[in-house]
């Protein structure tokens, strides 16, 4: 087991709902932990629609998915919450009243007296792609995310997709990769324009190798690559060899180990009741798309109100001998100096 990591609160998800979360807590000197499966923070404003104008955030007529996330992680600087991207909790463990602890399935153990669930409709999971047999080599040969950069070092990688995470980390393991070869079903991508220039040239400079088509097989024994069969565009079919592949086909959302956690679920949903947004577990709360209650609406503001009442709760488990004053930031000068307001 590794060392754990101890904080007042565990929050699971690093949307804006989880983000703003982060703000009210910290208001209330509560530390927060994050734990998010994608690679950045944000959430579905960032991963799903990062340009897309939203037009009811109060007092702000547009911004965009990115822009919001940008917004509030400026907002919570102050209070300065850490981020475990790339993870996925696993395991939710009451350990005492109120304690839990929660292992990640990189390894990383917390125990924390609070956990917020604010997972939005559930965990990102990547989309196996549809080759045979591709089971046997996933965590060993076939990673989704990556980890470790230092896992990568001289390997031959074959890296497959041609959005942003797929250009990304052709462009950041080259250096240290043996070689990366780049496979997408066409020569166009959806990645960002000044990305797709660079893997150009690389490939121009013979340091790498961009091949159209589509992995029809893989080839080598107990998990460990060796080469993938593709067939191209014109249906020729040819060899790879490889000893790692890196496929980035986009992510879909699941519930994923929320159902194992001991919490009450309907309809894949997680029900709270009404005044701080808890789960039938003590200490346990869920804020944002994942919770529901009746007249529930699923908008970000609602997300926000959820994480403000929550975090009045989550109080009396943190510091149950401390007696909580409700104060304004506009007129509390504690909250001010907290905030570096001048």
């Amino acid at each position: 087991m590794s060392d754990v990591i101890k904080t007042d609160v565990l929050i699971i998800g690093a949307g804006p709902c989880g983000l703003f979360a982060a703000f009210e807590l910290g208001l209330l000197d509560m530390k927060a932990h994050f734990v998010d499966i994608l690679d950045k923070v944000g959430g579905q404003c960032a991963e799903l629609y990062p340009e897309k104008p939203i037009y009811d955030i109060p007092g702000i007529p547009q911004v965009s998915g990115q822009g919001l996330t940008d917004a509030l992680m400026e907002q919570i600087k102050p209070f300065h919450p850490t981020f475990h991207l790339g993870e996925m909790v696993e395991t939710v463990e009451k350990i005492g009243d109120p304690l839990f602890r929660c292992t990640t399935d990189a390894g990383k153990v917390f125990e924390c007296k609070v956990v917020v669930i604010a997972a939005g409709g559930g965990s990102f999971q990547p989309k196996r792609p549809p080759v045979p047999g591709i089971e046997a080599y996933e965590g060993t040969s076939v990673h989704y995310a990556v980890r470790k950069m230092e896992t990568f070092r001289d390997k031959n990688v074959l890296i497959v997709g041609g959005g942003d995470s797929a250009l990304d980390w052709t462009l950041n393991l080259h250096p240290i990769a043996k070689r990366i070869t780049l496979l997408h079903r066409r020569d166009e991508f959806r990645a960002a324009p000044h990305s797709v220039e660079q893997m150009r040239a690389l490939v121009a400079g013979g340091k790498m190798d961009l091949r159209l088509g589509q992995v029809t097989a893989l080839s080598g024994a107990d998990g460990k690559l060796t080469g993938a069969t593709v067939k191209g565009n014109d249906n020729s079919v040819t060899e790879i060899a490889c000893d790692t592949m890196l496929p980035f086909f986009g992510l879909t959302m699941k519930l994923g180990p929320v159902a194992n956690w001991g919490i009450a679920l309907e309809n894949n949903l997680v029900p709270v009741e009404t005044s701080a947004f808890e789960t039938n577990v003590s200490g346990i709360f869920a804020i944002g798309d994942i919770n529901t209650y009746p007249g529930k609406i699923k908008l970000i503001l609602c997300g926000f109100h959820e994480g403000a009442l929550m975090s009045q709760k989550a109080h009396r488990y943190v510091y149950p001998e401390k007696r909580l004053v409700f104060q304004y930031t506009t007129s509390s000068s504690s909250l001010q100096k907290k905030l570096g307001v001048n």
